[in-house]
């Protein structure tokens, strides 16, 4: 069993800066890969940005050049930093981890989701 928790939501104004933390615990053998979907309203769920064990990250177009992830393998932890940002950046945020369990097997676990709220 695993865990995902996030910290980190609140309210900022346009082209301030916030970062979303995540921290994953349980029975955890490897995670393979750690990252960030949101869903804002009346909108599906999707890809913000994503990384692998050796740092490499994906990110939506959306968010390029405004959003970093980065991640502490020893803590199990990832992070989002966000700047730059735009009301259509607000959203409940989840935190995603594929993860191969102490038990023969895996899976896919999400966090609580934070609310992201961009506002004047």
């Amino acid at each position: 069993q695993v865990h995902l928790v996030e910290s980190g939501g609140g309210l900022v104004q346009p082209g301030g800066s916030l970062r979303l933390s995540c921290a994953a615990s349980g029975s955890i053998f490897s995670i393979m890969s750690m990252g960030w979907y949101r869903q804002g309203p009346g909108k599906q769920r999707e890809l913000v940005a994503i990384t692998a064990r050796d740092g490499t990250a994906n990110y939506a177009d959306s968010v390029k050049g405004r959003f970093t992830i980065s991640r502490d393998n020893a803590k199990n932890t990832v992070y989002l930093q966000m700047d730059s940002l735009k009301p259509e950046d607000t959203a409940v945020y989840y935190c995603y981890a594929r993860v191969l369990t102490i038990v023969a097997g895996g899976g896919d676990y999400w966090g609580q989701g934070a609310q992201i709220t961009v506002s004047s």
